[in-house]
């Protein structure tokens, strides 16, 4: 599986575009139904392809020492993250296994988890540890009554989840490489409900075609217009976003072009999120759709790799301004499409040689499908 160009060629090959007034281009144009939008049906395919695929579900960051967790639904089902004592981090189905009531709830450190209805007690590693009154439940055998386990693994600073085991798959991670640092710090961690479809909210994140008339006034002065790498890793993809600035590198020799503050990354981690590496701050954006029109989004704050000793204070400055500015623009343009979905306008959606990452994401969940659907008998 083939990984993404180091800084030193990226910097190579945007200097070669804003020479020559070009960007990368994709091979192929798609056309997705706008129907795929809308369907129920399709909303079904699509959790299955999520609960049965590795997804991201959350920085390494969020769970910094022994007994922090992460409790959340993903693909419609709870699930609960925690690390245990050996420093290993491990998934369960957020439920008692006497009557189901949840463990946890968002996000904390607990030195066992204790069920809040009637005290049920599990280790940290899912065992069952201590039933009051456990005389009342004559024959539990506490070994099998353990919280029931998922597939939880932690790669380049984050934690993927696999929520049903079948037929082998290939590891999304491969490939991939400096994601997110032991070193960088979450700052902030929150969730809300979008009044949009996750791919609709999605696709505006990985292309650039929008840049100048999308962000104007605040985006587009610092970048260019319609100039973007495009680079895939597997199911994965990557777009780079070069800032003006970044042309001050002609007056370095290629062995010192460091990018950092120059251009900003954005990751599309196949299926369902995106990691944005930014001037100051980076984003990690899980979506966990809701239904054909909503979406519940996570969105998990951190400093920069190398960030220095005032790291956080830089990292929040640029994170309130991409986040009052060009992220609010995104949001409202997501939000308008979801409006003209049922309008009649479109039977699909083209996309075309500058939206390469979302033909590359259409085309893969496709492929998804095709994957997990049974076989004819």
């Amino acid at each position: 599986m083939a990984g993404f160009m180091d800084d030193r060629s990226v910097a190579q090959h945007v200097l070669a575009h804003i020479s020559a007034g070009s960007t990368d281009r994709g091979a192929d144009v798609w056309r997705e139904p706008v129907a795929n939008y809308q369907s129920e049906e399709r909303l079904g395919a699509e959790l299955r392809v999520l609960r049965r695929l590795p997804t991201p579900f959350c920085p390494s960051a969020a769970l910094p020492e022994t007994g922090s967790f992460v409790a959340r639904e993903a693909a419609g089902t709870p699930i609960l993250v925690v690390r245990g004592r050996d420093g290993r981090v491990r998934a369960f189905r957020n439920a008692c296994r006497h009557r189901g009531t949840p463990l946890a709830s968002g996000s904390g450190c607990a030195k066992a988890l204790v069920c809040p209805y009637h005290g049920w007690t599990y280790q940290l590693d899912g065992r069952l540890q201590h039933v009051p009154h456990e005389d009342g439940f004559p024959g539990l055998d506490k070994e099998q009554r353990g919280l029931v386990p998922v597939a939880a693994e932690e790669h380049l600073g984050l934690v993927f989840v696999t929520q049903e085991q079948g037929a082998p798959v290939a590891t999304p991670w491969e490939g991939l490489r400096d994601l997110i640092a032991p070193e960088q710090q979450l700052m902030a961690a929150k969730e809300s409900v979008l009044e949009v479809n996750w791919k609709v909210f999605l696709e505006g994140f990985i292309e650039g075609y929008h840049i100048r008339p999308a962000h104007t006034e605040t985006f587009y002065p610092y970048g260019f217009d319609n100039l973007n790498l495009v680079e895939f890793s597997g199911p994965n993809s990557r777009v780079t976003y070069p800032f003006r600035r970044i042309e001050k590198l002609r007056e370095l020799p290629p062995q010192e072009h460091r990018v950092d503050g120059l251009l900003t990354y954005v990751y599309q981690l196949f299926p369902n999120a995106m990691l944005t590496v930014l001037s100051r701050h980076t984003n990690l954006v899980v979506l966990e759709p809701l239904a054909v029109d909503r979406t519940r989004a996570f969105n998990y704050s951190l400093t920069n790799r190398d960030g220095g000793a005032d790291a956080a204070q830089l990292a929040k400055r640029d994170a309130d301004f991409v986040g009052q500015t060009g992220a609010a623009e995104d949001l409202a343009l997501a939000l308008s499409i979801q409006r003209s979905l049922g309008s009649g306008a479109n039977e699909f959606f083209t996309f075309g040689h500058f939206e390469a990452a979302i033909v590359h994401f259409h085309r893969t969940l496709a492929a998804a499908f095709e994957a997990g659907a049974p076989e004819a008998g």
